[in-house]
């Protein structure tokens, strides 16, 4: 399958992404439509799912009545052979987490790989980007300690990108104040171009298997990218704790007020 318009999708699973993204827009307002997953982190394949992470917002009316809206939806399916893994979260809750260091919030915001967005969302990206700190440091240090967890129980190419990708993306961030979440930049820039090899792998399937030598030489370049990470925590250029919350509140109070 050829991909196209630079996401590394192929012209049927953008069709039917775009399907999908109509439907729930129908339902509710996305702020922002996020292709997260592989695709995001450089290295899809062409079986990779679409890992559609969105941000709406309730109507005003809505929330102050006496049966607010849930705040999280899910739907996964699989529609002509492309699996959809869609969750929407609404914008209070986004941002608290933000507040919070919810590094997937985050990624939602800032992140390039948007499929669909609104005017309001280049407002709220130059507040957000005000207000990270290093709350961010637990959200991606828990993450990957998760992935290298289950790569010992799943040895696939892809959960080691997930460990390489997750670590590096939140040491980039501690160290930079950037948000960077495409591995292959991440490895250039941190000595890991051996990881090219990895990416190139697991291009060929999403459920190719790391062999145990492989999973053995990558051991201490995994557990070195952890302690690299807790480094930058420490010596990070951002502060300890949110700042901008003020400015936050307005805009959030603002766009309550226009969806009344």
């Amino acid at each position: 399958m050829s991909a196209v318009d630079g996401f590394g999708l192929s012209s049927h699973q953008r069709s039917i992404g775009d399907r999908v993204i109509a439907e729930e827009s129908s339902k509710r307002e996305h702020l922002v439509v996020y292709l997260s997953g592989a695709h995001a982190y450089g290295f899809p394949s062409p079986d990779s799912d679409l890992d559609l992470k969105t941000i709406h917002i309730a109507r005003t009316s809505a929330l102050v009545g006496f049966d607010p809206p849930q705040p999280t939806y899910d739907r996964a399916e699989v529609i002509e052979g492309v699996e959809i893994d869609y969750t929407s979260n609404e914008i209070a809750h986004v941002l608290s987490g933000i507040l919070n260091g919810n590094g997937n919030f985050l990624e939602r915001i800032l992140g390039r790989t948007a499929l669909a967005s609104i005017a309001e969302l280049e407002e709220l990206r130059t507040l957000v980007r005000g207000s990270v700190c290093r709350r961010v440091h637990r959200h991606y240090r828990g993450f990957a300690a998760n992935q290298q967890r289950l790569l010992e129980k799943e040895p696939t190419i892809k959960r080691l990108l997930y460990v390489l990708r997750t670590a590096l993306t939140g040491t980039h961030l501690l160290r930079t104040g950037e948000l960077e979440t495409d591995l292959l930049r991440l490895a250039d820039a941190y000595e890991l171009r051996e990881a090219r090899a990895l990416v190139e792998a697991k291009r060929a399937g999403e459920h190719t298997t790391a062999d145990p030598a492989l999973l053995e030489s990558w051991r201490p370049r995994l557990d070195q990218a952890l302690s690299r990470l807790d480094a930058a925590r420490d010596r990070s250029v951002l502060p300890e704790d949110p700042r901008g919350i003020p400015a936050l509140d307005a805009w959030l109070v603002a766009l309550r007020r226009s969806r009344f």
